[in-house]
């Protein structure tokens, strides 16, 4: 499991590309057969991704000493959201059918995890985040029809996206995890935009849905300090509360968003202005 500390606003300004991209991106989030975890110091938030082919993955046992608990999901919940192909996932001993879009809440208290693809030629690929939790809510699957939709932007300014909010209060209850899947309509390019912060929570996006020549120049940094990460397809981007974050594709693409922190509203957020930012 990778590490990652906080790093304060006035320490981001004085970093190069190459220690913006170590600090702030993930570059490997699914690797065939295994499970990769990156956890953050930023309201200890775990990132991940598992690709199972013709064998079950689980949580590897050194992961439990670095968390500090007997298994994984002792004092966290995690959501997933598959973006690969039909999979299953086993909370003790209970399967769940979890299809592309899907997504799947499991509460603090599950002891045994274990991931699998229903055809290893077409693999799931379980994109996770797990939080702290102080109290345990059920597990339950989401499907992308369940998920509230919400259409924002305009084609005109080249950002007419559609959020599917999987896991926000109304949908399902969580301690205190967010998560989302937002597509951008054909010849869009922009992601929240005009963009904004939120001092009470951190959040991490995931780009995919991209082929092998396209990019997304994801912004962060301080509305005043800006600075961006090249993206590509199947990475993520670990955004601290008082960091901006946005992003522009070279063709349109679709993110999963994640968010931890103090409060669930999600129109708790702090906007900037076009003209603020520098």
């Amino acid at each position: 499991m990778q590490i990652r500390n906080p790093i304060h606003p006035d320490h981001a300004r004085a970093l190069d590309t190459a220690d913006l991209r170590r600090e702030f991106l993930i570059e490997t989030l699914f690797v065939p057969g295994e499970m990769t975890l990156t956890y953050s110091h930023i309201d200890r938030i775990v990132v991940g991704g598992v690709q199972p082919l013709e064998n079950s993955v689980t949580f590897p046992g050194n992961v439990n000493k670095l968390i500090g608990s007997d298994f994984f999901l002792a004092r966290r919940e995690l959501g997933l959201i598959n973006i690969g192909g039909a999979g299953t996932v086993i909370v003790d001993d209970t399967e769940h059918l979890v299809g592309p879009r899907d997504a799947l809440y499991i509460g603090r208290g599950a002891r045994d995890v274990r991931f699998a693809s229903q055809d290893a030629s077409l693999p799931a690929k379980f994109y996770m985040n797990s939080a702290p939790a102080h109290k345990t809510y059920p597990t339950r699957l989401i499907t992308l029809e369940q998920a509230k939709k919400v259409s924002l932007g305009e084609t005109r300014t080249s950002n007419r996206r559609t959020i599917n909010q999987y896991m926000i209060p109304g949908v399902v209850e969580t301690c205190q995890l967010v998560m989302g899947l937002t597509q951008l309509e054909e010849g869009n390019l922009w992601n929240t935009m005009p963009c904004h912060t939120h001092e009470r929570r951190m959040e991490v996006y995931c780009y995919f849905d991209m082929s092998a020549d396209a990019n997304v120049f994801h912004m962060m940094g301080q509305p005043s300090e800006t600075r961006h990460i090249v993206v590509r397809n199947e990475q993520a981007v670990i955004s601290p509360s008082w960091s901006i974050h946005s992003g522009v594709g070279t063709q349109a693409y679709t993110f999963i968003w994640g968010m931890v922190g103090e409060n669930q509203v999600f129109e708790d957020m702090d906007h900037v202005a076009m003209p603020e930012l520098m």
